[in-house]
């Protein structure tokens, strides 16, 4: 039924829409058109998307798949879009969702915000304000802006992150498991290796650190791993702090006395 999912029955029998030949071949050679601006400047196929994602939307809705002798529209994407029929589907989501914000004003942001923009307005549905969301994106670099998307639907903060690559021997690996282990059992089976890898990481600067007498190390490795300690964890050692911290008196007098 790929091709068909645009219809309605309301109890009914699908029934496919009279093929518009004189406008399927208009649209269709619009989308060729676009596609092959792609293989000579990537820049404009960007400032292209608003009308790609539209004709494709038309497209799935009047089947004009069916003018080119196909089967069904995934298998129209299938030609057109041989590398990624992702990105086709991302296009056709931000002309259905973002019907309210201007053309001008989405060529402006990219597709690749819009996308991010996508996931706002399904959650929010009716009730979505497109303007301050279009001038965030105006004005916030794009992985800034897709911190502040993922921020608002998930209510958390969210960190810039990067894949580290680099070569262990077999031999090495026993050790490094280990660590990694026990890191996990202290922190939590929740958190990730990289969580596991900076407390492994930070231990070993505090403990570096005191053998050189370097004070501002000492504190770095020690408030990242008070960070990755869970709640409870951080009140019982706020509580360690705290007495220590009264007892710091009575030492003073004992060593004046």
């Amino acid at each position: 039924m790929i091709g068909l999912t645009c219809l309605t029955t309301n109890g009914r029998p699908l029934v496919a829409p009279k093929l518009n030949r004189q406008r399927a071949v208009f649209v269709l050679s619009k989308i060729d058109e676009i596609l092959a601006w792609e293989k000579a400047a990537d820049q404009e196929r960007d400032s292209r998307f608003v009308d790609l994602g539209r004709y494709l939307c038309e497209v799935r809705a009047g089947q004009y798949w069916r003018l080119d002798n196909l089967r069904s529209f995934d298998e129209f994407l299938e030609r057109r879009f041989p590398e990624s029929r992702r990105k086709a589907y991302y296009l056709m989501a931000i002309h259905e969702h973002l019907p309210r914000i201007s053309k001008s004003e989405l060529r402006s942001m990219g597709w690749t915000k819009a996308r991010e923009l996508v996931k706002v307005a399904r959650r929010e549905r009716q009730g979505f304000d497109g303007a301050p969301w279009v001038h965030k994106a105006r004005e916030l670099p794009r992985e800034e802006f897709k911190r502040e998307v993922e921020r608002h639907l998930t209510g958390k903060e969210t960190e810039l992150w990067e894949i580290l690559y680099f070569k262990a021997y077999k031999s090495q690996l026993v050790v490094i498991e280990q660590a990694l282990e026990t890191a996990a059992l202290m922190l939590g089976s929740d958190k990730s290796r990289g969580y596991c890898l900076e407390m492994i990481c930070a231990d070993f600067l505090a403990g570096a650190s005191l053998e050189v007498d370097d004070q501002d190390k000492l504190l770095f490795a020690l408030t990242r791993l008070i960070g990755s300690l869970a709640g409870e964890q951080k009140l019982r050692l706020l509580e360690v702090v705290r007495r220590s911290v009264e007892r710091i008196p009575e030492k003073a007098a004992a060593a004046s006395a």
